[in-house]
């Protein structure tokens, strides 16, 4: 950062912009430690279980939609804090290893989300405080130990974005009781995308990819089966559906042929932003098609933010 004399004068100034410039650099680095277009696909996981509810008093889904998205916020902050010593080998470009977020301010802001998740969702009900709870746990647990076990890293990655799922859902604390495995549908999804990850940075088998494959597909099936077990318009759904494969399936297919990094990376991409496609699917079957819309028009905003900021 330069100096610059004023003429006649001996009296040295910093340039006017240099303050706000770096204050500029340091709000970026935090956001990308946030993960912005990841954070939004927390907030279409409400919707879809705000869907599933039979959309109760509004207001509810303010706060569990804020409450949604601070618990996976403090989740990635928190991920690239335990990962920090990792990242400084295979990614020193993130916000902490290169030290442009200090590691204890990760720390502390990690926290600070999930103790406003909690708060938030304790605001609506016991049920989704609980629930907020879990996940906040889930989301620990994983980012702290469990994202370095073969098995149980994909569950407990699935177990918080299912949660999640079910956190809109306790807008109507009964029906979560009757339609909790309404979870399981992001849970199949995500452990396919989370095993699908594992291969970002030197690449994996085709027997991985395939399995994950599977597994997502198999999350697409599901959506088909509430159609014909359940008050679901399969109809409506549809549509988001027919989108979802459009955006997955190839870059799945990519990736199982050959398993290099570069198409690993860009399946897992596209499976994590078009999670909001696929509660889309959910949302249109339980309440129709223009609410399904809304929420399908998050990926838009995902899609804009994901220009700027790192997904994986």
């Amino acid at each position: 950062m330069g100096l610059e004399l004023w003429k006649g004068s001996h009296r040295a100034v910093m340039p006017e912009t240099s303050g706000a410039s770096l204050m500029e650099k340091t709000t970026a680095a935090y956001f990308e430690l946030l993960r912005p277009p990841n954070v939004v696909t927390a907030a279409a996981d409400i919707l879809a279980g705000y869907a599933a509810a039979g959309r109760p008093t509004p207001w509810m889904l303010t706060a569990l939609m804020f409450s949604g998205m601070a618990l996976y916020a403090g989740g990635v902050v928190l991920n690239d804090f335990f990962d920090r010593s990792l990242d400084a080998l295979e990614r020193p470009e993130r916000p902490i290893p290169s030290g442009r977020v200090p590691a204890v301010h990760a720390a502390v802001a990690g926290a600070a989300f999930f103790a406003a998740g909690v708060a938030s969702a304790f605001c609506v009900s016991v049920v989704s405080g609980v629930l907020a709870t879990a996940i906040a746990c889930c989301a620990l647990l994983y980012d702290a130990w469990a994202k370095h076990q073969a098995i149980l890293g994909p569950i407990f990655m699935g177990l918080c974005r299912g949660g999640n799922l079910l956190l809109g859902v306790s807008a109507a604390p009964v029906i979560c009781g009757q339609r909790w495995f309404l979870a399981l549908l992001p849970i199949t999804y995500i452990v396919g995308v989370t095993i699908m990850s594992r291969g970002e940075v030197l690449g994996g088998s085709r027997r991985t990819a395939q399995l994950a494959s599977g597994l997502i597909a198999s999350a697409f099936g599901a959506i088909v089966l509430l159609g014909l077990t359940m008050p679901f318009q399969l109809w409506w759904a549809a549509i988001p559906l027919l989108i979802l494969i459009y955006r997955v399936a190839p870059n799945l297919w990519r990736a199982c042929r050959a398993p290099s990094p570069a198409n690993i990376r860009v399946a897992v991409k596209s499976g994590v932003l078009s999670v909001i496609v696929f509660d889309a699917a959910i949302a249109a079957g339980f309440a129709g098609p223009w609410y399904g819309a809304g929420v399908l028009a998050l990926l838009g905003l995902a899609g804009i933010l994901a220009r700027a900021f790192a997904v994986t």
